[in-house]
């Protein structure tokens, strides 16, 4: 081992650039999040060379000529005075990282005025070495960063594809013009302006600009306050009926920075579960609490947040969201109440039946005597049913050819209306319904050369962010190789113009929704990703009645798979429990 030296100041810089600056969205961030600290009104973003060229404009405060070289150094900043402000951020940045990293691993070019100067200042950036020169310039600050990851080459094998690396981009001004609907937001891509918003102090005509009409039609305000804790909370969530496959439309905010926070995330859960069953709303929420309640300073990416009390904060977020939705949850526990005391379950939310279920088809089935919801039984094991006598079989039947019954299975019936339950010589076996027909549709549609497709004659007009409407684009021919053939109508709005013939029942938006899900921010092994989407949404669903016909048509399609021990997300499909660690539980084998 060699003799301990000290670092240079560039290389010192350059290693905390690789926490701080992990790709150009991070420099736009931090870029952007200065110029809202500097109270602008106004800020314009431009990005070109392939996202290594970005320029950020403001009218903000802007900075002093005796301060502009110390705000490029190491740990500099304006906003922290003392150990003890680190417990009271209210500014957006605080640790004075970012600069300096910035200019460790690319060239910059700063000029900025503040108004008590007739005068600007600029300063040009290289390797962290800083020149300062007058300007005339208006008040404010430009910022011009060059050649990014010039002296790092190795940083650059691991950028995205620039329409990619962009989308993160847009995705940043899109949630930072959410909550500051008073900024005025421009974002330009190789000279062409892709997103831009008017100021306002209606945060609901912000969205409406943002998203849509429709989108903002559909949502209901939250407003509460709670003074003798400091909590308050704004914003707007979606009514039941307007949902999403994801959670990539939840935007949340703790004192107007953007999070991602469990705590958030299961609050608004509990409430929607019972509303929405497995898909998702549509959220936009500010949690304004009282800083030294809140520690930001946990993650380098600042999206990380800890609560000194993160129980009031869960109870408080959801009871906000119930006051919001609570003419639509009365409505729906009094149409769904089911008196039906033997099968309650102990958890409230279980002694109600979602609204879209037929509670008189559930006692109604062929079947011998009356059932739970629990478990369906068959009305004679020994016998084969009629396939005349039942109801039609899933949409996903047809796929492929029926295959030969190879061994029949003993099925028992359906448990929670999601696991077929099967009678084996030595056992018990347990199959979840919706991940092995999704291993089977994924293995034929891997399989096969030719998607059978649906034209749509009609297709509903689909409302798209600029990055979705992106990374849509640069993946077109990959989705049209696997059915999906897309049109973009305009930067905001594409339609289908064909989808794999398997989905033809599913509504577009839900499709478009799980395909932004899987490949949003990640298109390695996008071709994959794109399979595995198509089988999971065509797959029958969890909480879904099953005829004895359709049970064995899944379990006998699945017992033809190549690799049947796991769907194609890698979760197990079924569970075996022999017949002896049965008898142990009901102490049968003494």
């Amino acid at each position: 081992m060699g003799k301990i030296i000290q670092l240079s100041k560039n290389v010192i810089n350059q290693i905390a650039a690789g926490e701080v600056i992990e790709r150009p969205f991070s420099v736009v961030k931090e870029l952007i999040e200065n110029s809202i600290d500097a109270g602008a009104s106004k800020i314009s973003a431009e990005i070109a060379n392939e996202c290594r060229d970005i320029r950020v404009a403001d009218n903000g405060s802007g900075i002093y000529p005796d301060d502009i070289v110390l705000a490029f150094s190491k740990h500099a900043t304006s906003k922290l005075k003392s150990e003890e402000d680190l417990y009271n951020i209210k500014t957006m940045g605080f640790r004075g990282e970012a600069l300096a990293s910035i200019i460790s691993i690319s060239k910059v070019i700063c000029v900025t005025r503040t108004k008590e100067f007739d005068y600007g200042t600029k300063v040009e950036c290289a390797n962290s070495e800083i020149k300062q020169t007058q300007t005339g310039c208006a008040v404010g600050t430009i910022m011009e960063v060059r050649d990014l990851f010039y002296n790092i080459p190795a940083r650059l094998k691991f950028l995205k594809s620039p329409k990619t690396e962009f989308a993160y981009i847009s995705e940043f001004l899109q949630s930072a013009a959410i909550i500051h609907p008073e900024i005025s937001f421009e974002l330009k891509f190789n000279g062409k302006t892709t997103f831009k918003t008017s100021p306002t102090d209606n945060q609901l005509l912000s969205v409406k600009e943002i998203f849509s009409a429709d989108t903002a039609s559909h949502l209901k305000e939250v407003a509460k306050t709670d003074k003798l804790s400091g909590l308050k909370i704004t914003g707007y969530v979606s009514s039941p009926d307007y949902t999403r496959a994801s959670k990539k439309d939840y935007y949340t905010y703790v004192n107007s920075r953007p999070v991602k926070c469990p705590v958030f995330q299961k609050a608004i859960d509990m409430v929607y579960r019972n509303l929405i069953g497995s898909k998702y709303p549509f959220i936009i929420l500010n949690l304004e609490i009282p800083p030294a309640d809140v520690d930001v300073n946990v993650h380098p990416s600042k999206r990380e947040v800890r609560y000194k009390n993160p129980n009031q904060i869960f109870n408080f977020i959801s009871s906000s969201v119930r006051d919001a939705l609570q003419s639509r949850i009365e409505d729906l526990e009094y149409k769904n109440y089911d008196k039906i005391s033997e099968f309650e379950s102990s958890e409230k939310e279980d002694a109600f039946v979602p609204a879209e279920t037929n509670i008189s088809e559930i006692f109604s089935k062929p079947i011998e005597k009356t059932q739970s919801e629990l478990v369906y039984l068959n009305p004679d094991r020994s016998e084969r049913i009629n396939k005349n006598n039942l109801p039609p079989q899933h949409l996903q039947s047809k796929l492929v050819d029926e295959p030969e019954y190879v061994q029949k299975d003993i099925i028992i019936g359906q448990y929670k209306k999601t696991y077929i339950l099967i009678e084996k010589e030595n056992g018990l076996e347990i199959v979840d319904q919706h991940i092995a027909e999704e291993r089977y549709i994924y293995e034929k549609l891997k399989e096969s050369k030719n998607i059978n497709c649906q034209l749509l004659f009609i297709s509903d007009v689909l409302p798209v962010s600029v990055s979705d409407k992106e990374l849509l684009e640069t993946n077109k021919d990959k989705l049209l190789k696997y059915g999906y053939e897309i049109d973009f109508i305009s930067d905001t709005e594409v339609i289908f113009r064909k989808i794999p013939q398997i989905l033809s029942k599913i509504p577009p938006k839900d499709i478009l929704a799980d395909i932004l899900e899987n490949i949003s921010g990640d298109i390695d092994n996008i071709e994959e990703k794109i399979l595995i989407t198509t089988s999971c949404k065509a797959a029958v669903k969890a909480n879904t009645y099953l005829n004895q016909y359709q049970m064995e048509e899944i379990i006998n399609n699945w017992r033809t798979c190549k690799n049947p021990e796991t769907c194609p997300h890698g979760r197990p499909i079924s569970k075996f429990f022999e017949h002896k660690e049965l008898s142990k539980l009901f102490q049968r084998n003494k």
